[in-house]
């Protein structure tokens, strides 16, 4: 049997020929046993070798309910960077495909047939991006238990409509210039939100080791930074002026590069899942194990006067 895990649909693949030595065929196979639902019966591929019955449905709330798999989210502790102050939340998906023996009489010489399977999705990643020129990059997670393919991306944007794309001249951008910033999911089934717990500029592409300085960590840290959406659709923005690291004072320009701490949250419960504020840290450098958390690696460089 083979599982995939995608972003709006779930597809499943199984053989044909054990399903026909069993004394079953593909009219008599269906999900959790929904044998007289539409939708939840499998379609026979006879041009591959070897054959194969597919099935797909959908992981919104109604493809769910459709067919009677089963959708469970549960709440773990944050690791690495995200140990301080969040949960990440966990989403299992499962189901059987079962087989409906037709005999009529009070015994049966069939062997009882059942595929069981699950997709495993954990919802925590950081987001960053490191082409100026390009507004997204597509992210692939993978899990030991499952796939999870998702299109997150970070744009930097010159106004609070979110419409007309900022470019970083050459020269760098003047201080105190406001940047408005956009994560968001495309090709994403309905039941998630975007969710920023922490969003930070660094002074290397990479967060490990580096001078950081927290723009907000569930509410603002700078005075300069304002969140206007976060956790209540499939896009999150906020704002923050332009700024430079005071190591950077010999440099004409001051480059820094921004992450974002981005989950996919269960949109009915993502209210109560906005981080709390914690005690303001100092700009220091900042130690963690990429290993210990599952997590994309894009960012944004910025560079202003200094």
């Amino acid at each position: 049997m083979t599982v995939m895990c995608g972003t709006d649909q779930i597809f499943l693949k199984v053989l044909l020929c054990p399903m026909y030595y069993g004394g079953y065929n593909e009219s008599l196979m269906a999900l959790n046993s929904k044998f007289n639902t539409p939708g939840c019966s499998g379609v026979a591929d006879w041009t591959v070798n070897p054959p194969v019955l597919l099935f797909n449905f959908s992981i919104s709330q109604d493809g769910l309910a459709l067919c009677g798999n089963n959708l469970n989210i549960t709440n773990q502790v944050g690791s690495g960077v995200f140990a301080d102050y969040s949960q990440v939340q966990v989403v299992n998906i499962s189901g059987t495909i079962n087989a409906w023996d037709p005999s009529i009489s009070a015994i049966t010489y069939r062997q009882q047939l059942m595929y069981r399977f699950s997709c495993l999705y954990p919802l925590q990643y950081l987001i960053n991006n490191t082409e100026l020129s390009v507004s997204g990059v597509s992210l692939a997670f993978k899990d030991n238990n499952g796939t999870f393919i998702s299109t997150l991306s970070m744009s930097l944007f010159t106004s609070v409509n979110y419409t007309t794309k900022l470019q970083i001249p050459s020269t760098g951008l003047q201080l105190k210039t406001r940047i408005y910033v956009m994560v968001k999911a495309t090709n994403l089934t309905n039941k998630f939100n975007v969710l920023l717990d922490r969003c930070y500029a660094t002074t290397s592409p990479y967060p490990t080791n580096s001078t950081y300085y927290d723009l907000f960590v569930g509410c603002p840290r700078d005075p300069q930074t304002k969140i206007d959406w976060n956790g209540i659709a499939q896009e999150a923005h906020f704002s923050f002026e332009a700024f430079r690291f005071v190591e950077h004072k010999n440099l004409t320009i001051s480059t820094f590069y921004l992450h974002c701490a981005t989950r996919l949250c269960e949109n009915s419960t993502c209210s109560s899942l906005i981080p709390k504020c914690v005690k303001k840290r100092n700009v220091r450098s900042v130690d963690y194990n990429p290993e210990e958390v599952a997590m994309m690696h894009l960012h944004r460089r910025l560079q202003c006067l200094s």
